[in-house]
Protein backbone atom coordinates (compact mmCIF):
# COMPACT_ATOMS: atom_id res chain seq x y z
CA UNK A 1 0.00 0.00 0.00
CA UNK A 2 1.23 3.16 -0.97
CA UNK A 3 1.73 6.08 1.77
CA UNK A 4 0.49 9.61 0.56
CA UNK A 5 3.10 12.00 -0.64
CA UNK A 6 2.67 15.35 0.20
CA UNK A 7 4.17 18.77 -1.19
CA UNK A 8 5.55 21.22 1.43
CA UNK A 9 3.28 24.32 0.96
CA UNK A 10 2.94 27.64 2.66
CA UNK A 11 -0.74 29.09 3.19
CA UNK A 12 -0.74 33.06 4.23
CA UNK A 13 -3.78 34.24 6.11
CA UNK A 14 -2.92 38.14 4.65
CA UNK A 15 -5.22 40.32 7.55
CA UNK A 16 -5.60 43.95 6.91
CA UNK A 17 -5.79 47.01 8.72
CA UNK A 18 -9.66 45.87 9.54
CA UNK A 19 -8.98 42.40 10.57
CA UNK A 20 -10.72 40.76 7.24
CA UNK A 21 -8.08 38.70 5.06
CA UNK A 22 -7.06 38.80 1.39
CA UNK A 23 -8.82 36.01 -0.70
CA UNK A 24 -8.50 35.46 -4.82
CA UNK A 25 -10.79 33.49 -6.77
CA UNK A 26 -8.75 31.26 -9.05
CA UNK A 27 -8.03 31.75 -13.27
CA UNK A 28 -8.56 28.07 -13.13
CA UNK A 29 -11.34 27.27 -11.23
CA UNK A 30 -14.28 30.17 -11.67
CA UNK A 31 -15.89 30.70 -8.49
CA UNK A 32 -12.92 28.83 -6.28
CA UNK A 33 -11.68 31.26 -3.75
CA UNK A 34 -8.45 31.19 -1.65
CA UNK A 35 -6.41 32.97 0.27
CA UNK A 36 -2.59 33.32 -1.60
CA UNK A 37 -0.53 29.52 -0.98
CA UNK A 38 2.08 27.71 -2.92
CA UNK A 39 4.95 25.42 -2.46
CA UNK A 40 8.06 25.61 -0.28
CA UNK A 41 11.48 25.09 -2.30
CA UNK A 42 13.72 22.61 -1.19
CA UNK A 43 15.76 24.63 1.65
CA UNK A 44 13.60 26.93 1.78
CA UNK A 45 12.61 28.30 5.20
CA UNK A 46 8.75 29.08 6.14
CA UNK A 47 8.62 33.09 5.72
CA UNK A 48 11.05 33.40 3.10
CA UNK A 49 8.67 31.30 1.11
CA UNK A 50 5.25 33.10 2.42
CA UNK A 51 6.87 36.46 1.22
CA UNK A 52 7.64 34.68 -2.11
CA UNK A 53 3.89 33.33 -2.84
CA UNK A 54 2.44 36.60 -1.52
CA UNK A 55 4.65 38.65 -3.89
CA UNK A 56 3.64 36.35 -7.14
CA UNK A 57 -0.02 36.29 -6.16
CA UNK A 58 -0.59 39.51 -4.96
CA UNK A 59 1.96 41.51 -6.44
CA UNK A 60 3.18 42.79 -3.69
CA UNK A 61 5.26 41.34 -0.03
CA UNK A 62 3.83 44.40 2.01
CA UNK A 63 3.39 42.53 4.95
CA UNK A 64 4.85 41.83 8.41
CA UNK A 65 4.93 38.52 10.57
CA UNK A 66 1.84 37.97 12.93
CA UNK A 67 2.54 34.39 13.87
CA UNK A 68 3.41 30.96 12.23
CA UNK A 69 1.28 28.06 12.73
CA UNK A 70 3.15 25.54 14.75
CA UNK A 71 1.07 22.71 12.87
CA UNK A 72 1.28 21.56 9.24
CA UNK A 73 -2.13 20.71 7.91
CA UNK A 74 -2.69 18.18 5.59
CA UNK A 75 -5.37 17.88 2.61
CA UNK A 76 -5.42 15.09 -0.63
CA UNK A 77 -6.80 16.46 -3.80
CA UNK A 78 -9.25 15.55 -5.66
CA UNK A 79 -8.28 12.63 -8.39
CA UNK A 80 -9.34 15.10 -11.38
CA UNK A 81 -7.51 17.99 -10.35
CA UNK A 82 -4.29 15.08 -9.26
CA UNK A 83 -4.60 14.64 -13.00
CA UNK A 84 -3.81 18.06 -14.22
CA UNK A 85 -0.80 18.91 -11.18
CA UNK A 86 0.84 15.96 -11.73
CA UNK A 87 2.20 17.12 -14.90
CA UNK A 88 2.57 20.85 -13.65
CA UNK A 89 4.50 19.04 -10.73
CA UNK A 90 6.37 16.43 -12.23
CA UNK A 91 6.02 14.43 -9.19
CA UNK A 92 3.51 11.89 -7.46
CA UNK A 93 1.69 14.05 -4.54
CA UNK A 94 -1.33 13.11 -3.92
CA UNK A 95 -2.04 16.22 -1.73
CA UNK A 96 -0.44 19.33 0.90
CA UNK A 97 0.85 19.66 3.93
CA UNK A 98 0.66 23.12 4.65
CA UNK A 99 2.34 25.72 6.89
CA UNK A 100 0.19 28.71 7.76
CA UNK A 101 1.25 32.30 8.15
CA UNK A 102 -0.78 34.70 9.49
CA UNK A 103 0.64 38.14 8.00
CA UNK A 104 -0.68 41.90 8.33
CA UNK A 105 -0.95 44.10 5.13
CA UNK A 106 1.27 47.24 5.28
CA UNK A 107 0.50 48.07 1.68
CA UNK A 108 -2.34 49.72 0.11
CA UNK A 109 -4.98 48.43 -2.05
CA UNK A 110 -3.19 49.80 -5.17
CA UNK A 111 -0.10 47.61 -4.50
CA UNK A 112 -1.83 44.50 -5.27
CA UNK A 113 -1.40 43.71 -8.78
CA UNK A 114 -2.73 40.32 -9.43
CA UNK A 115 -0.86 40.29 -12.87
CA UNK A 116 2.48 40.84 -11.68
CA UNK A 117 3.63 37.37 -12.00
CA UNK A 118 3.75 36.07 -15.34
CA UNK A 119 1.43 32.94 -14.39
CA UNK A 120 -1.46 34.95 -12.42
CA UNK A 121 -3.09 32.23 -10.68
CA UNK A 122 -6.10 35.13 -9.56
CA UNK A 123 -8.72 37.01 -11.69
CA UNK A 124 -10.02 39.04 -9.01
CA UNK A 125 -9.92 39.91 -5.60
CA UNK A 126 -11.20 41.12 -1.85
CA UNK A 127 -10.96 41.45 1.55
CA UNK A 128 -13.54 39.43 3.68
CA UNK A 129 -14.18 38.04 7.25
CA UNK A 130 -11.93 35.21 7.94
CA UNK A 131 -14.60 33.10 9.03
CA UNK A 132 -16.78 33.67 5.39
CA UNK A 133 -13.67 31.90 3.54
CA UNK A 134 -15.77 28.91 4.36
CA UNK A 135 -18.43 29.67 2.10
CA UNK A 136 -16.11 30.52 -0.67
CA UNK A 137 -13.36 27.57 -0.79
CA UNK A 138 -13.59 24.57 -2.44
CA UNK A 139 -15.26 21.24 -0.67
CA UNK A 140 -11.76 19.47 -0.68
CA UNK A 141 -10.05 22.11 0.95
CA UNK A 142 -12.77 23.16 3.71
CA UNK A 143 -11.68 20.95 6.50
CA UNK A 144 -8.20 23.19 6.65
CA UNK A 145 -9.57 26.37 6.45
CA UNK A 146 -11.37 25.30 9.44
CA UNK A 147 -8.08 24.68 10.96
CA UNK A 148 -7.08 28.38 9.92
CA UNK A 149 -10.21 29.89 11.38
CA UNK A 150 -9.17 28.33 14.63
CA UNK A 151 -5.73 28.87 14.52
CA UNK A 152 -6.10 32.48 13.85
CA UNK A 153 -9.40 33.54 14.61
CA UNK A 154 -7.55 35.88 17.20
CA UNK A 155 -6.24 38.14 15.13
CA UNK A 156 -7.98 41.62 14.02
Amino acid sequence: MNKPLYRPCVGIALFNHDGRVFVGERIDTPGAWQMPQGGIDEGEEILPAALRELKEETGTDKAELIRIHPERIPYDIPGDILVRLHKEWDTPYTGQIQTWVAMRFTGKDSDINLNADDHPEFSCWQWIALEDTLDLIVPFKQETYKQVITAFSDIN
